[in-house]
């Protein structure tokens, strides 16, 4: 087995002719070549009925060719799942890292916790800044506490603040836009980037039907929308007279939902409360796709953390952020490509050459040469604690910041109040307005 690289090593690449830390995977579907693989589907216009019309394919240029592709995972989805590995590390107690916690248990016990790795926008994400934090015996909205002034004035001049607070928004990046400094807030670059693009990419159709095992009908009854009753499990009923009323008196069908505060009536067909059975229908605009294969491409920009500033020592924190986009990317390598249903990758194995062509490491000099990196999960975990126990005094990390939170909050009311209303107003069927 190759030997990992040191932690002299590693400074020497942050801080010296290198560029980049790059990496490339050539991945098929589990199934095997030819298996359809479904990536995520986006909103359309209702006049755009192409064929796999809800998949981002695009034309690229390789050897020459152009070539249809279409996007699998895209540059944020990675990163929510490179964040989600580390989350799980830092659980684990496998990883100092200093990380903000929201309790969310009592508006929203499914969700419970969210924490600086599982927000959209990282430490500065609203859930985060409506938040209060118990500081000096007195609670504060997260913005007014000393942590959450920290990384308010953070810039690549000074980045200090904001590493202490949350490293992953400058491995990741972050736009402070909803802070006192509205659009001028703190902003930075990704790092790190990863993306998975199908290549060669033929667009399918989907088909969907379902057997009513009790074989129900549609003509044998209209099913109303039942009026909340305390204990009452059922929503519907066969008796008008036990139904919601409209604005205008009028039982509402099942499948009613409200929208602008009115009520728009629903079709009471027992397919709307998944009952009877569904004729077979094609998807076309989502339908899946086939692809010669799928391309994974990783690049670690040591360029970009090159250019944030400390006041002291600076290439040691830059260390820091390095081997945490290196564990970010291995984590998630070693969980697999299951990147959501009918979507599983592996890498492809190479039968001439017997060998895997899974993601291999390289570092990539100021001349374009590149030289193979060898480094393991177990590896860059060490690399990394080493790393931390390195850093200057006024960037030190607690020990106890390993599986434990940096700072705790709970929902301010008036978020608590809008957490509790959405969630009353989904389980009613309203029409909740989201694109």
């Amino acid at each position: 087995m190759s030997q990992n690289i040191t932690l002299d090593e590693l400074s020497q690449f942050v801080e010296g002719d290198a560029v980049a830390i790059r990496g490339r995977a050539v991945l098929e579907p589990a199934g095997g070549p030819g298996d359809k693989v479904f990536p995520p589907s986006h909103s359309v216009g209702d006049n755009e009925k192409r064929a796999g019309a809800k998949y981002a394919f695009e034309t690229r240029r390789s050897g020459g060719k152009d070539i249809p592709c279409v996007l699998i995972d895209s540059v944020q989805s990675q990163a929510n799942r490179m964040e989600e590995a580390l989350q799980a590390l830092w659980v684990e107690k496998k990883l100092t890292l200093p990380v903000i916690e929201v309790d969310l248990s009592k508006v929203a016990p499914d969700v419970g916790k969210v924490t600086s790795l599982t927000a959209p926008h990282r430490v500065a994400d609203a859930l985060l800044r409506d938040s209060y934090i118990d500081e000096d015996g007195a609670p504060k909205l997260f913005r007014s506490s000393t942590f959450g002034k920290s990384f308010t004035d953070a810039s690549l001049r000074n980045a200090g603040p904001l590493f202490k607070v949350c490293p992953t928004g400058l491995v990741f990046g972050i736009w402070d836009s909803t802070g006192p400094k509205g659009g001028l807030g703190a902003k930075f670059a990704r790092a790190l980037t990863s993306e998975i693009v199908g290549i060669g990419a033929q667009s399918g159709v989907k088909a969907a039907s379902r057997i009513d095992p009790a074989q129900m009908v549609n003509a044998a009854a209209t099913i109303y929308r039942k009026k909340p009753c305390p204990g009452e499990l059922l929503t519907w009923t066969l008796d008008p007279s036990e139904a919601e009323l409209s604005e205008k008196n009028e039982p509402l069908k099942w499948g009613a939902k409200k929208k602008d505060g009115k009520w728009v009536q629903g079709e009471g067909k027992l397919t709307t409360a998944n009952h009877s059975n569904i004729p077979p229908t094609i998807d076309t605009l989502a339908g899946g796709v086939t692809i010669d294969h799928a391309e994974h491409t990783v690049v670690l920009s040591l360029a970009a953390l090159r250019r944030l500033g400390f006041t002291e020592e600076g290439s040691k924190p830059r260390v820091v952020l390095a081997a945490l986009g290196l564990i970010a990317v291995l984590a998630t390598e070693r969980r697999g490509h299951d990147l959501r249903s009918r979507c599983l990758l592996v890498p492809r194995w190479d039968e001439k050459h017997k060998k895997s062509e899974a993601l291999a490491l390289e570092v990539v000099a100021r001349d374009g040469s590149p030289t193979p990196l060898t480094l393991d999960l177990d590896g860059a975990l060490s690399l990394y604690e080493e790393a931390v126990r390195n850093l200057p005094a006024s960037l030190k990390f607690d020990e106890k910041l390993k599986g434990e939170p940096l700072a705790r909050l709970i929902p301010s009311l008036k978020l608590a109040s809008l957490i509790t209303k959405s969630r009353e107003l989904a389980a009613s069927g309203a029409d909740v307005g989201d694109e």
